[in-house]
């Protein structure tokens, strides 16, 4: 019996290197013809060189389950052959075809091909460690034995999100493999003028997890470690940091010259190849002899030209598809249910959004809360917004983390793009910049980047101060910012009724909304009804009919707008529109335009800073499509281009009023 284990673990052994060798063959044979056709000018895309990465991506690539998942850095090329990505469909993404993965959208950094789990690469240095907390916690939150590869370099290590992403990954025990294909060198700095530490894997200490430290050349170790890292997060013992050690021999980017390397220790590398080794030593083991070997090469080298040959045969990209994919194909827009003073009860619009959320958890399993002190043992939030819903729904489902804006986005992305629907909290909207990456780069671009393959259902919620003393770093109203963006959807709505009705919305679209919560708002109530109800993204809503001049604005600011218009009626004789925009992407042009035509003035009023404000791009549509219809220009009542003042006087006079309101309206008709 000893001996016929030892004999079928043996079988096992050579078949586990062959496929190895057979794969890291393919890695080399694609890596060699981009550069060929690179080099002779033939062809032109970006081409990241992975010569030195082959074998720790095969290695891992044949022990993982094809079912899991796995995250990739623009480095990615070996990772997506090992995942399985077809080689056609590879060259396709680089030759900018339409047949490409992305639709050549996404281009050689951004390959994604989640019908082989292969989720996201980042062009982002470590933006796609974030990304890989969140598929482990959607693991985890599924219990559906999947295990989450995430692929880095050496010089990822040392930026925010690596830390943040596995002290998140520690804390929660996710079922993640973060493997650092350490090469030696962050673009072109040696590793050791960057951190102090001998091992990456080093590092893994203080967070409490498993760290290892493997030969990255040697396909027998990586394949062992690997099958170690995995066996070990599969467990629910907790993620694994594996380190993989091995040298860069060609340019960061195709191009480069490797003058920054010592230039004997590079030559010795290159003299010393490590499939060159890993062939010898499958000879020299009995595994194969050179024939089989030389078959292995020539296959491998066949299906890489023929997928270049069969890709370039295929349509360049369609100029007339470039703007799809940036939002999902709307959906079919349910008719508003208004609030019935009768019936509905007044709610504040903290209960509204917390009724929303508690409404959403209780009919789909998919949604979760994730955000810092938000489960009631933290106290329910530090403005109580979540109250209750750990007690009666789980913390595994109201999560608290850590401090960790950054981890909090890349974990929301990563569990929506299979399928969670998770609720980020971030504290106040001014901390949107610590998180900026995720949300612009990750959330707002993988719809399109993955050419419609990938949609990101994830809502972030934020609190604006609104007038509340708290000075530059916690008062800021970064709509502008957010609307920039393309990919993200926008929603600030100004009572108790639009909140629950937008949010339930937010919760049920498939891209990302950033759904913006005003402090000072939520003890106002309005009637609310009870249940689930939906208010269409995208649509405004009119306060106040008018016929002379038409007040745009949203969020806090809809109080002021509407006294200035009551002020202007009842003082001036002068009919004053209210228009509640409730959603600023996508913004409705067809309302502002609409009412602006009728009323031929337009003010708009916001307390976000003028200079390229929401005001400057509104203001702009209205007199691209209605100069001619005008009775006097747009003007605008906004914050000043400070930042936030403090104290309580400051404060007073920094945000628009309703009587600034109303003087501005008067110079429209002078």
């Amino acid at each position: 019996m000893i001996a016929e284990n030892a004999v079928a673990d043996r079988t096992e052994q050579q078949t586990l290197l062959l496929s190895i060798y057979k794969t890291a063959r393919k890695i080399r044979a694609f890596d060699d013809k981009a550069q060929k056709l690179m080099g002779t000018g033939q062809e032109g895309f970006v081409h990241y060189p992975v010569r030195g990465h082959e074998i720790i991506a095969a290695a891992i690539g044949a022990v993982m389950e094809p079912s899991d998942y796995m995250t990739a850095t623009y480095r990615g090329l070996a990772d997506e052959i090992a995942k399985g990505v077809p080689v056609k469909e590879l060259w396709a993404e680089r030759l900018g075809r339409s047949t490409g993965g992305s639709k050549g959208r996404g281009g050689p950094m951004h390959i994604s091909a989640p019908d082989h789990g292969l989720m996201v690469m980042s062009g982002i240095v470590g933006g796609g460690i974030p990304i890989a907390a969140g598929l482990g916690l959607s693991s985890e939150l599924r219990n559906d034995g999947k295990v989450t590869v995430c692929n880095f370099g050496d010089g990822a290590t040392n930026i925010g999100a690596f830390h943040e992403s596995l002290n998140l990954a520690a804390v929660w025990d996710l079922p993640v493999v973060f493997v650092c294909q350490n090469n030696q060198y962050g673009e072109h700095t040696p590793f050791g003028a960057t951190q102090r530490t001998e091992h990456v894997a080093d590092r893994a200490a203080a967070y409490g997890i498993r760290g290892i430290t493997v030969d990255g050349t040697d396909a027998s170790a990586t394949a062992a470690a690997a099958r170690e890292a995995f066996a070990h997060a599969r467990s629910g013992a907790g993620p694994v940091l594996l380190e993989c050690v091995t040298f860069r021999t060609l340019g960061h980017v195709l191009g480069d010259q490797n003058e920054y390397m010592d230039q004997d220790v590079l030559a010795e590398h290159r003299a010393n190849d490590l499939l060159a080794r890993f062939r010898s030593q499958l000879i020299e083991d009995g595994i194969a002899d050179a024939e089989a070997l030389d078959a292995i090469e020539t296959i491998a080298q066949q299906e890489i030209d023929e997928g270049y040959a069969a890709a370039s045969l295929d349509d360049p990209a369609d100029p007339d598809r470039v703007l799809e994919d940036i939002f999902a194909d709307p959906k079919p827009v349910e008719e508003e249910r208004p609030a019935d003073p009768s019936r509905d009860s007044p709610m504040p619009m903290r209960e509204a959004i917390k009724n929303a959320l508690d409404i959403a958890l209780s009919e789909d399993p998919n949604v979760f809360l994730l955000g810092e002190d938000i489960s009631d043992t933290a106290g329910g939030g530090v403005f109580n917004m979540t109250s209750g819903l750990s007690s009666r729904h789980g913390e595994h489902r109201v999560r608290n983390t850590p401090i960790a804006e950054e981890a909090i986005i890349g974990a929301a992305i990563g569990s929506a793009i299979v399928g969670m629907k998770p609720i980020a909290e971030i504290m106040f909207m001014d901390f949107i910049g610590v998180c900026f990456d995720q949300l612009s780069n990750h959330a707002a671009k993988l719809r399109y980047m993955s050419g419609g393959r990938t949609s990101v259902p994830m809502v972030v919620r934020v609190n604006m101060v609104g007038g509340t003393p708290l000075g530059a770093q916690h008062s800021q109203s970064l709509e502008a910012l957010l609307m920039h963006t393309p990919g993200l959807k926008v929603v600030y709505p100004s009572n108790a009724y639009d909140a629950k009705g937008l949010l339930l919305s937010c919760i049920e679209d498939e891209d990302p909304c950033i759904f913006i919560e005003t402090n000072s708002l939520m003890m106002k109530k309005t009637p609310v009804p009870e249940g689930h109800y939906t208010i269409p993204i995208g649509k405004a809503a009119t306060r106040r009919e008018g016929t002379d001049v038409t007040i745009l604005s949203w969020g806090r600011m809809m109080a002021p707008a509407v006294d200035a218009a009551e002020s202007l009626q009842n003082d001036h004789g002068i009919s004053a529109e209210v228009l509640d925009l409730r959603t600023l992407s996508p913004i409705d042009d067809e309302a502002i335009l609409t009412s602006v035509a009728k009323t031929g003035r337009a003010v708009i009023v916001h307390e976000a800073v003028r200079t390229c404000g929401p005001a400057a791009e509104i203001s702009t549509r209205i007199h691209e499509s209605l100069h001619a219809e005008l009775k006097a220009p747009v003007k605008r009542v906004t914050a000043p281009d400070s930042p936030v003042p403090a104290s309580s006087g400051l404060v007073a006079a920094f945000y628009p009023t309703a009587n600034e309101i109303v003087t501005t309206a008067h110079t429209l008709f002078a």
